[in-house]
């Protein structure tokens, strides 16, 4: 699954850890969806975790659960682990390589399964690979956590995420936005019901799906 790269190198640790500007713009209200959703206990599977500063900033406000993050791209697992050893986060698990396509994920079973930015710098397969998994890995009533640029029928889209749009075609046609609607449905045959759409900043949305 190959996904863009919204970072640069921190030129501290050239090579390791890297930062995704939007981070830090979106991390906070990410987090006060989440505590609402996400369990008191267990082991939280991030998919996709880029840099991994969102998982740090995960770990750090919510001690009592673990977080195991992802990523398919090696040097996303190099930046991830560096985060965690900068930030000394005791609750953040090695990063696992893994690829939602994988027909199989080599990881302990999740409480809640989060993923952020990655639907629209993916293929569509890699959107049904983690439906697919994550209807097998969740138990009833846990938590499918979905956040990004989304387009809806009832909703204009933005221009922002309309230029948005056309830049990630232009890298690779297999990615672009997705709609709810195919997400809902994509959720639906992999037994799941969305349970809230939330609005979040610079026009993106939180999806909450949960396993029945």
């Amino acid at each position: 699954m190959a996904v863009s790269k919204h970072w640069s190198t921190d030129m501290a640790t050239p090579g390791e850890q890297r930062h995704a500007p939007a981070t830090v713009r979106n991390r906070d209200a990410i987090v006060q969806v989440l505590r609402d959703i996400l369990p008191d206990q267990g082991n939280i599977l991030e998919i996709a975790s880029g840099t991994g500063e969102h998982v740090v900033y995960f770990g750090m406000a919510f001690p009592d659960l673990t977080f195991q993050p992802s990523d398919p791209d090696p040097a996303c697992c190099q930046s991830i682990a560096a985060w965690t050893k900068r930030e000394a986060v005791p609750n953040i698990l090695p990063p696992k390589q893994l690829d939602a396509q994988a027909r199989d994920w080599d990881v302990a079973k999740p409480a809640a399964i989060l993923c952020i930015n990655m639907v629209h710098i993916s293929p569509w397969e890699s959107s049904i690979g983690l439906m697919e998994m994550a209807g097998k890995l969740l138990d009833p009533g846990a938590p499918l956590y979905l956040y990004g640029p989304y387009l809806r029928d009832d909703v204009e889209t933005a221009q922002g995420n309309l230029d948005f749009e056309r830049s990630l075609k232009s890298r690779d046609l297999r990615w672009g936005l997705r709609d709810v609607a195919d997400m809902d449905a994509l959720a639906t045959r992999n037994g799941f019901v969305r349970e809230s759409l939330i609005e979040m900043p610079a026009n993106n949305i939180s999806l909450v799906y949960r396993k029945t």
